[in-house]
């Protein structure tokens, strides 16, 4: 066997990492945070004649300043947190589905639809079941159709659901044409403005509680899900080794129809949050490119639905604070976007120093 010379071999060799203890793995995300916080601080002090201190103080202010900020930053995060949970089940089985903001749209759509034929007809109790189904069942199908081809036909799944976003959004840009109020502006307004019928009722005064209780319960049950049940045990086994799972009796293609009918049924909730408990309104940008910012979450948090928690809300809180810097200090809003991204960019990059380690080579004296 031949052997490398030593003179030959790497300085440095990269090597996977054994499983970092809790405590190491903390430390390393905050020093990706505070590495990201220095160099986008340096950056605004070359860029612009602005002090750092007040450009982050304007950031927490974005998020902090007013009871109605804390409000929109944790209804940012729960919506985001449920299409990061949706996501989490296909993707854990390594189906790389590219579709939740077509999902979250055609949920959205169909939510819409009930409020608008419905809402005026029918009594709360009827409505609201009907709009649950409805957004469950349009995001589920929407869902399912990639699944299927994927199951019998080995499709590209990937592409098949980023396309899939596309049909979504000229579904809806379809929709708004017939349902525009008023007339002619090309936008459907706010739906049921007068009666309100459709729109989920606020909670101790509260507008935004109920969407923020049903994404925490949601929480809890997909991390059960996903952790204890059979389903979730399937699930992580096809992800490991699709051959393996066969030779062990799992029904491949069944699991790809329901992970996916899941994960689509889930969008479309997040889409009745954004409409019947938010916006109460529908257009092209309702999902406003959650569903892509939600493999980031659900990929930072290794699909661990706890740890969503906490990456949602990091990451929304960096999107509303870099809008406030660029509201307070007059700057373009690509310069606050500038901000976020380079601290998302450590906190990413941390991601490599918890599943790798660097090994460098010590030069050894040559004996005599």
């Amino acid at each position: 066997m031949s052997h490398v010379a030593p003179h030959m071999e790497p300085p440095v060799r990269l090597s996977k990492r054994d499983v970092m203890p809790t405590w190491k793995g903390i430390l390393v995300r905050i020093a990706g945070i505070l590495l990201g916080v220095a160099l986008s601080s340096l950056f605004i002090v070359l860029v612009t004649d602005l002090n750092p201190a007040e450009v982050f103080t304007s950031l927490f202010d974005g998020c902090f300043g007013t009871p109605r900020r804390i409000w929109n930053l944790l209804q940012n995060t729960a919506i985001l947190l449920c299409i990061s949970l949706a996501v989490t089940p296909a993707y854990k089985m390594k189906f790389w589905n590219i579709g939740a903001e077509g999902q979250v749209l055609v949920g959205a759509a169909a939510t819409a639809a009930c409020m608008i034929y419905f809402g005026n007809t029918l009594s709360p109790w009827l409505l609201f079941p009907l709009m649950i189904i409805s957004s469950l069942f349009a995001g589920m199908v929407w869902g399912m159709i990639p699944a299927f081809f994927k199951a019998y036909f080995n499709t590209n799944e990937t592409l098949f659901t980023l396309m899939m976003n596309y049909v979504a959004t000229q579904v809806i840009a379809f929709l708004i044409t017939y349902w525009e109020n008023p007339k002619g502006s090309n936008s459907v307004g706010v739906i049921n403005s007068a009666t309100k019928a459709g729109w989920l009722p606020y909670l101790f005064d509260k507008q935004y509680l109920i969407n923020i209780l049903v994404v925490l319960a949601l929480t809890v049950v997909m991390y059960i899900y996903l952790k204890y049940s059979k389903h979730g045990y399937e699930i992580s086994v096809v992800g490991e080794s699709e051959n393996t799972a066969r030779y062990i009796g799992i029904n491949v293609k069944k699991v790809i129809l329901r992970t996916m009918a899941l994960s689509g049924a889930l969008c479309g909730l997040a889409g009745l949050l954004l409409v019947s408990g938010s916006s109460h309104t529908v257009s092209v940008n309702t999902a406003g490119g959650r569903g892509f910012t939600a493999i980031l979450v659900s990929w930072l948090a290794k699909f661990n639905p706890a740890v969503m928690l906490l990456t949602s809300f990091l990451i929304v809180f960096f999107e509303r604070g870099a809008a406030q810097i660029a509201t307070s200090f007059r700057m373009n809003e690509s310069l606050a976007d500038i901000i976020t991204g380079i601290i998302l960019f450590f906190i990413i990059g941390s991601e490599f120093f918890l599943n790798y380690k660097l090994n460098f080579r010590h030069s050894k004296k040559k004996e005599g």
